[in-house]
């Protein structure tokens, strides 16, 4: 007997893994960006969209979504993004602080083999790192999965600590924001996917992948979706695209999931043009079957010492396999990240003559038994990271001497409504006053200075320019 739209199956759910990625239920129903590279990742990016879904009540609302990118936003950084969580909620003990090399990552990840570093790629994934920080992602009607209820959200993805050098062989050092850990932590079990699969799809493919992962979680066929809501809202196409246009891109993108049996197609449908339906002029809809990718095998779950972020960096000092195995048992991940970074550093500074093996271990048993702590060069070399990661962001006061004096008279009022707004979501989020305060005022600076250039060469003679700037953040 054909299953109803509302059959739930049973689904079991592995635990999150480099095999297994993890996503988030509402980052999946819309776009963080546009799909076009070109246009995302111009900086001070401010990416408005929405999104339907329905409440406890069964009521059909919306969802309006901001996403400020000072730094831009590539629709590849969801790789990395969703990558990141993976790797960490692998660990057995998840924390908001993960440590790990670039190449551990992206091996890890599958984007670099062994044998073939490809420079490029670390390059890649230190600027969409970089990318990832700036974001401050605002949602009116964002499902909690801790409350259980849609709640009006603000906060970041994460932060990060990198070597000055690139070169160096220490350990990359990732913060994820506080509230974004916690809702991701308990989606852990409900939100998997396999992250070979998305990583080989095109970028709109993996969104609708994504998408279908959730909804097939729990029906066997997913509800109408009306088709230029799906492209624009949820894949990111333009909304300047024709009917005709979008439903080619569906097509493609369908497709390619059909070819990966993550859609089944119907009996009576013949090819994936069959499942648009026209309601009505230039409105259509289209329908999914779960296809039989999900009914399938299991992810790995045993895992070797190559597969700790720990390796790369004890591997580096000089230790074998079976000695980082010892080492991990013997001790805390946090000592032996810690004194990792310490010995590393002290190689790279040539401010150790002896094994650093023995360096490594002796201070490790002191630290142990805290009968040490971390050298005063070291933590003075921690905070020239931060100053030179603080020297490498863009100015928040640019040149533009027309902006400043726009801000400074009639644009004064809606910088500070934006900024603000953002503030309050940001304390709310669990940042501190001054870092709310600096991160809002950077990303309203930011969005009022992209809509005053759009603007740019009709503002002398069209003095109801300013105003269309001003009236876009009038409450």
């Amino acid at each position: 007997m054909k299953t109803t739209s509302q059959t739930r199956p049973t689904t079991r759910r592995p635990k999150t893994s480099r095999h297994c990625g993890l996503a988030q239920h509402s980052l999946v129903e819309h776009a963080l960006c546009p799909i076009d590279a070109r246009v995302s990742i111009t900086p001070g990016l401010l990416h408005d969209t929405s999104y339907q879904y329905t409440d406890r009540n069964r009521n059909r609302k919306t969802a309006n979504v901001q996403v400020a990118s000072p730094f831009g936003l590539s629709p590849n950084d969801e790789l990395y993004l969703f990558g990141l969580l993976s790797l960490t909620f692998a660990q057995n003990d998840p924390q908001q602080d993960f440590y790990a090399t670039p190449h551990w990552c992206l091996r890890q990840l599958g984007i670099v083999d062994a044998n073939n570093q490809q420079a490029q790629r670390y390059q890649g994934f230190r600027d969409a790192i970089r990318r990832l920080a700036g974001v401050v992602y605002t949602n009116d009607a964002f499902f909690d999965p801790i409350r259980g209820e849609h709640r009006d959200v603000a906060f970041g993805f994460l932060k990060y600590s990198l070597p000055i050098d690139p070169n160096s062989s220490r350990a990359w050092h990732f913060v994820h924001d506080s509230q974004w850990f916690e809702m991701c932590r308990a989606v852990q079990g409900s939100f998997s996917f396999d992250f070979a699969s998305y990583r080989q799809l095109d970028y709109a493919s993996r969104r609708l992948f994504l998408l279908l992962q959730k909804v097939f979680y729990r029906l066997y066929r997913s509800p109408s979706f009306e088709i230029r809501q799906l492209a624009v809202g949820t894949l990111g196409f333009s909304d300047r695209l024709a009917t005709k246009e979008i439903k080619q891109k569906l097509t493609r993108c369908i497709e390619k999931l059909v070819d990966q049996n993550v859609i089944a197609l119907p009996d009576d449908c013949k090819s994936v043009k069959d499942l648009f339906r026209k309601e009505s002029k230039g409105r259509f809809t289209v329908t999914f079957d779960k296809g039989t990718f999900f009914d399938g095998g299991v992810y790995k779950t045993k895992f070797s010492v190559e597969d700790s972020p720990l390796y790369d960096p004890l591997r580096k000092i000089g230790f074998d396999s079976a000695t980082i195995h010892r080492l991990s048992k013997k001790y805390a991940t946090s000592l032996l990240q810690q004194w990792a970074d310490i010995t590393l550093s002290a190689i790279e500074q040539k401010r150790i003559n002896q094994s650093p093996e023995a360096f490594f271990q002796y201070h490790v048993k002191l630290a142990a038994a805290r009968r040490t702590t971390p050298p005063d060069w070291w933590r003075e070399l921690r905070r020239e990271e931060f100053e030179q990661q603080r020297a490498n962001q863009p100015e928040s006061e640019g040149d533009d001497r027309g902006f400043e004096e726009f801000l400074e008279s009639e644009g004064r009022e809606a910088f500070e409504r934006v900024m603000n707004r953002l503030m309050r979501g940001l304390q709310d989020a669990g940042q501190s006053p001054s870092e709310a305060k600096a991160n809002a005022t950077y990303s309203a600076k930011m969005n009022l200075r992209k809509l005053f250039r759009q603007k740019g060469d009709s503002i002398e003679n069209e003095p109801t320019s300013m105003a269309s700037i001003l009236n876009q953040y009038k409450q």
